[in-house]
């Protein structure tokens, strides 16, 4: 099996590249759950899967997408991202974001979403 930290620069590279679905997809667990930081939660990959689709949609044009940091330890990665993109409805966004995993047997089983500065 794959270093985490192997496994966590593959992960962060296929968002940075927009794939966001497609990692979820690759390196999420079946019985997966997330929680962001509005409190919206998934259970389960089809679940986070239908909900990141549905943002995905939204979005008219990545401006950036860029991974800052990130930290490696006993089954859990942090990284710090830049999401900055243009909505299809005019708005934009802006989002500094931490994420933090928790991992078990190469896949992603927990992973929660903090809003930066």
């Amino acid at each position: 099996m794959k270093q985490l930290k192997d496994l966590v620069g593959e992960k962060n590279e296929m968002v940075t590249k927009g794939q966001i679905l497609e990692a979820i997809e690759k390196y999420f667990a079946a019985d997966a759950r997330t929680v962001d930081f509005t409190g919206r939660l998934g259970n389960g990959k089809e679940d986070i899967i239908a909900g990141q689709k549905k943002t995905v949609e939204l979005i008219e044009k990545v401006n950036e997408i860029s991974v800052h940091r990130v930290g490696v330890g006993d089954d859990v990665t942090f990284a710090e991202f830049i999401f900055d993109l243009d909505l299809k409805d005019g708005s934009k966004i802006y989002w500094h974001e931490i994420i933090y995993s928790i991992w078990k047997n190469g896949k992603i089983v927990y992973e929660e979403y903090f809003k930066g500065l």
